[in-house]
């Protein structure tokens, strides 16, 4: 049974203001979701390469599927770009800093950015990422995404790409996938297949 819902992709709003983005709120099945979030690994502050982390059966069924073709072709036509070929890099979150969620527009060797939210429920008031209109105030923002319910953000990284969230502390899952121009100077694991489990073990904050 698949865990993630191609068909409401592909059926989901492109927005345009103030940049090219998607949200799509239970992209992640429900059932898979608490199958992840009982499973995943602890982890502290920061961002980890997937190679460096030990997944559990269920996340790294969910991974399998953001690395198939058909994700990847509903991105493509989503957005209209040729990312075939293009080499993918992930990364795990599951422990937010209150330094975390400085306004940014991603990396300019990215070209399309996808934070799937693995949190059942999100009953804070921050941590919430904003779609924002410049790079300098949070609150003038198009959009705010909560990051919970299977929820999954997409969106074409540009100059204008600006988001952020205020200042929050505690757990925030996420698997965090690009498109990357090139592999660069910085070594970046294109998967193509089924990632082996983790050389380290993390504990939590």
């Amino acid at each position: 049974m698949p865990h993630l819902n191609i068909a409401k992709l592909r059926t989901a709003e492109l927005r345009k203001d103030p940049f090219e983005y998607t949200i799509v709120p239970g992209f992640l099945d429900r059932d898979s979701l608490s199958a992840v979030v009982e499973s995943y690994p602890k982890l502290k502050g920061g961002s980890y390469p997937l190679e460096t982390v030990e997944t559990s059966q269920a996340l790294q069924e969910v991974i399998d599927e953001l690395d198939g073709p058909a994700f990847e072709d509903a991105i493509a036509e989503k957005f209209g770009v040729d990312i075939a070929g293009k080499p993918k890099m992930y990364s795990l979150r599951g422990y937010c800093r209150a330094t975390d969620g400085k306004i940014h527009t991603d990396s300019k060797d990215k070209i399309i950015t996808v934070l799937l939210y693995l949190n059942e429920n999100w009953p804070h008031e921050t941590g919430k990422l904003r779609m924002l209109r410049s790079g300098t105030d949070l609150e003038s923002y198009s959009e705010e995404v909560a990051p919970d319910g299977g929820t999954i953000l997409i969106f074409k990284r540009s100059d204008k790409s600006w988001h952020g969230h205020g200042p929050f502390e505690g757990e925030r899952r996420s698997i965090q996938m690009n498109w990357m121009i090139s592999e660069g100077k910085r070594g970046f694991h294109a998967v193509r297949h089924k990632i082996s489990a983790g050389f380290k073990k993390l504990t939590a904050a």
